[in-house]
């Protein structure tokens, strides 16, 4: 990694954390999902960055992959734990990071994964593996009583590539591969009252683009015109503001161009709990490039 790398790892990793602590503070009772959305999304861009991934707020049981909808009704309730997760690039040099906020009495969930979170950052240095911080998320979480959630895990990042090795488990796995000195991967535990597993729900709101063959329709036409500038990051059914363009997403899915992310949720009425940062390896351990 060259310092020009580096200092836009750290750029948008400070952007993040900034409007992160701001969106965070904007979920109320009452609050409206969509506004918060929009705004925390206007404000990345207000800095200079752009969304790395649509915001994602996810409720109580949902882990990952909601976001608002074009006229999405949706309002904050008492009792609710929120998921905050967003991701901000600079270049394409990218910051994935995320909190919960509860609205009810929920602290010690949170107090979960944070702690997780932090146990597994104090483990990062070259030499160590994935499964050594798996195994760091893993017994934070279940000394308090929780599950982690086995099938959703931490990830490398790269420049315009928000999923690529190494995978950080969330759960104690031998070995895996070796960290080294300039990697850069999101750490990302999740706890759960629920069974520890999601599973894909039928709301989809966020897609990206896989496949580059060419279409014939003109509203699928129109819709990948739109996005290209994306190169492969997902963006959000919202963003295109058109009925004609979003009745043509389900033609890109079953085409092979788009791919969809349903919502992934743990079983009914359980409540998750999740805290990211990005990391940067270094000679001697690690810089959080995501902390406030």
């Amino acid at each position: 990694m060259n310092d020009e790398e580096f200092d836009k790892y750290r750029e948008s990793g400070r952007i993040a954390a900034a409007i992160l602590q701001e969106g965070a503070s904007r979920i109320t009772v009452g609050a409206s999902y969509l506004d918060l959305v929009e705004s925390v999304e206007a404000r990345i861009e207000e800095e200079g960055a752009i969304l790395a991934f649509p915001l994602n707020v996810s409720l109580n049981e949902d882990a990952a992959h909601d976001t608002a909808s074009a006229e999405d009704p949706r309002i904050f309730q008492r009792g609710d734990v929120v998921k905050l997760d967003l991701g901000v690039h600079v270049d394409g040099y990218i910051a994935d990071t995320a909190t919960t906020v509860d609205l009810g009495t929920n602290s010690l969930l949170l107090q979960a994964s944070e702690a997780a979170l932090e146990s597994a950052i104090a483990k990062v240095r070259p030499g160590a593996t994935a499964g050594d911080l798996g195994a760091a998320v893993q017994q934070e979480i279940e000394k308090r009583g929780y599950r982690p959630i086995a099938n959703l895990t931490g990830h490398g990042l790269g420049q315009f590539l928000l999923h690529r090795s190494p995978t950080i488990p969330n759960i104690s796995n031998m070995g895996g591969p070796v960290l080294s000195e300039g990697m850069v991967f999101a750490i990302e535990p999740f706890a759960t009252t629920g069974s520890g597993h999601v599973g894909e729900k039928v709301r989809r709101e966020i897609y990206s683009q896989v496949s580059d063959k060419p279409v014939r329709i003109p509203a699928a036409r129109t819709i990948m015109k739109k996005i290209e500038d994306r190169r492969g990051l997902p963006f959000s059914r919202r963003w295109l503001r058109d009925r004609k363009l979003d009745l043509a997403l389900p033609s890109l899915v079953r085409s092979g161009i788009l791919r969809p992310y349903p919502v992934l949720g743990d079983i009914p009425g359980s409540l998750v709990s999740q805290h990211e940062h990005t990391i940067i390896v270094t000679e001697d351990g690690c810089i959080v490039t995501t902390r406030g």
